[in-house]
């Protein structure tokens, strides 16, 4: 299965470079006609809801409704699927940032909890404990 990089989804979606919005038009085209799934790294994820919020200046909203129409699309596969879910359910609900939520999703999804943090508002989520300086 073939993987994407952050910036075919963010060409795709910002439809910023006529050039490259095409030529991933025509990739996924050929791949959804070929009932190819495209593999989607948690990294990439990761980079391109902060490339959209940093970059582009998209609100919180954007990017969850972004992310959503991505997680939804039959021709993507979500690497830690699962954890992406939960994490864009974290996001959605709370105050913190979806890379927090995104750690703490997978932290979760491997068994390994809590996940040890000094930011105080990731502590906030079920599944994350504050280390306390002293």
């Amino acid at each position: 299965m073939p993987a994407l990089d952050t910036n075919v989804l963010v060409r795709y979606l910002v439809q910023d470079d006529s050039g490259q919005l095409a030529a991933a038009k025509r990739l996924i085209g050929r791949c959804v006609a070929e009932s190819n799934s495209l593999f989607v790294p948690v990294t990439v994820t990761l980079e391109l809801e902060w490339v959209l919020r940093a970059s582009f200046g998209f609100t919180k909203d954007d990017v969850l409704q972004a992310l959503s129409n991505l997680f939804s699309a039959a021709e993507l596969t979500f690497e830690s699927e699962r954890a992406v879910e939960v994490a864009l359910q974290l996001y959605r609900d709370g105050p913190v940032e979806f890379a927090d939520c995104l750690h703490i999703a997978l932290a979760a999804q491997a068994g390994e909890q809590p996940l040890w943090t000094f930011d105080k508002g990731a502590a906030r989520i079920s599944g994350a404990q504050l280390i306390r300086a002293r």
